[in-house]
This record gives structure tokens, C-alpha cells and sequence, in this order.
């Protein structure tokens, strides 16, 4: 039997996280799989030790815009196959997802829309959810083993979010995405934190502007979602709260094979 454990972490920018540290945090931890979302970055923009981290394979997918979106997996395990996207344009242009399969499971590094700017970034988000959904149930009736982790831009349930009533009229808490969720889940898929933790105050992104995070004001919006047909193989699942240099914090799982 081996462990991997796997990280994921909006870090909203990685050149601006390279300068807080983010390479010692991730020499330090040491994850098999590390999944990082909002890098804001091409690779050509990137230095040589964020390219090509010590024993690490580097996958990365970039927006069309500039310092916009982005998503990079490293990885220890050596992916069998590796693609950028669901071949549909106008998501796979915003660079919001890796997909990595492995041996064991298929990985969906993504990023995904942050509805609040506009009725028609709402659209565009639950579109991405409907199609999202559309594709992992097609995989479903395939037997396939799947791992989900990335930043939803949504907080599931009261307990997710640290103001539920201030916060019910606005995108990333609205009745519509919480349901996609709901819908999501019943489709076979796992919340894998909750498996271990019911309790509530654990939160994963903090408003940077009220500073939010000093007085834990947070919405958990961050998650590893496993398919059922991989319970058995979970082990732990966290949430790294005291983990600096983003508005949002690292989560990891791991997995016994």
C-alpha cells in the first residue's frame, strides 16, 4: 500500500506568491500532486524554478488574457495522459482546467468561474457547472475513479460560510449554484472534508479588503471531491488554514493504494 497526498491552492498569482515564499512551503510539504488555480501567468512569464520544480512534472494551462485565470499541476507520479480542457472554447480559452490520469484515478485540476461580476459572468459559471457535470457523469458510467480539487467559487452550506444570511443574494452563496452542488454530490461524488469534519469555522478563502481572515470571516469555497468508488481509498482530508500568501488557503486529501 502507498499514500499519496495531494494539495490544492488558489494562491492568486503565483509570481506573487513565489515572493512570499511559496517554493520553501512546497519544498517543505512535500505533496505528491500539488494543484494550483489563479496563477495569473504564462509559463514564458516564469522563472526557471517555478517551470521545473525538483522531481516534479509541471503542466500548466493558460488564459487567452493575460495575468488572468490559470491552473499548473505538479506532480510526482508520472500522468498517463494529460489534456487542457473539455475541447470546448470558450471554457478551455480562460485556461481553467488540467486533467491528469493517472493509473489509479483521473485528476481535474480547475479554476472555476467567479460569478459576481456581471448576470452575464453568472451565466457563463452555471454553464460551466451544467457542462462540467454533463462530462463527469459520461466518465461515471465508464467506471471511471475521479478527483476533483480546485477553487468552485461557491460555499455549499450554512456551515460553509461564516455570514449566510448577509451573503444569500450575492454569486459564490446564491440558491442556483448551492443546488448545482447538491446536484453534483447526488450524481456520486464526495465532499471528502466532511467526511472527517462536521464542524463549522473552516473556511478556505478570506475578503482581503476587510481583512477578513484575522477574525476567521471566511466562505469555504475550496474542495477535493472524490467519486464514490474511491471512499475507501481516503484517508485524511485538511484544510491548511495557517498557511499564508493568498486570500484563499491550501486543502489537501490523501489517498491509500
Amino acid at each position: 500500500m502507498s499514500t499519496q497526498k495531494l494539495i490544492s491552492w488558489n494562491v492568486n498569482g503565483i509570481r506573487a506568491a513565489y515572493k512570499k515564499g511559496f517554493l520553501d512551503w512546497f519544498k517543505d510539504t512535500k505533496p505528491d500532486i500539488l494543484c494550483i488555480q489563479e496563477t495569473k501567468a504564462h509559463p514564458e512569464q516564469l522563472t526557471e524554478d517555478l517551470l521545473s520544480v525538483n522531481g516534479y512534472k509541471s503542466f500548466f494551462s493558460s488564459a487567452e488574457r493575460k495575468g488572468y485565470s490559470g491552473v499548473v499541476t505538479y506532480t510526482k507520479p508520472e500522468p498517463v495522459n494529460v489534456t487542457n480542457g473539455l475541447g470546448i472554447k470558450k471554457f478551455d480559452s480562460e485556461g481553467r482546467f488540467i486533467i491528469t490520469e493517472y493509473k489509479e484515478f483521473i485528476l481535474f485540476n480547475i479554476y472555476f468561474p467567479n460569478g459576481k461580476a456581471s448576470k452575464e459572468r453568472l451565466a457563463y459559471k452555471m454553464d460551466f457547472y451544467e457542462t462540467f457535470l454533463k462530462h463527469l457523469k459520461k466518465l461515471l458510467k465508464q467506471g471511471k475513479k475521479i478527483v476533483i480539487c480546485g477553487d468552485v467559487n461557491t460555499a455549499h452550506k450554512e456551515i460553509d460560510i461564516a455570514r449566510p444570511k448577509e451573503n444569500s443574494k450575492i454569486s459564490g452563496f446564491l440558491p442556483e449554484e448551492r443546488e448545482w452542488i447538491d446536484r453534483f454530490l447526488d450524481a456520486g461524488f464526495i465532499d471528502t472534508f466532511r467526511v472527517f469534519n462536521q464542524e463549522p469555522d473552516n473556511y478556505t478563502w478570506w475578503d482581503m479588503i476587510t481583512r477578513a481572515r484575522e477574525r476567521n470571516v471566511g466562505w469555504r469555497i475550496d474542495y477535493f471531491y472524490i467519486s464514490e468508488n474511491l471512499k475507501k481509498n481516503l484517508k485524511s482530508a485538511f484544510i491548511l488554514s495557517d498557511v499564508m500568501g493568498s486570500d484563499h488557503c491550501p486543502i489537501g486529501i490523501e489517498l491509500e493504494f
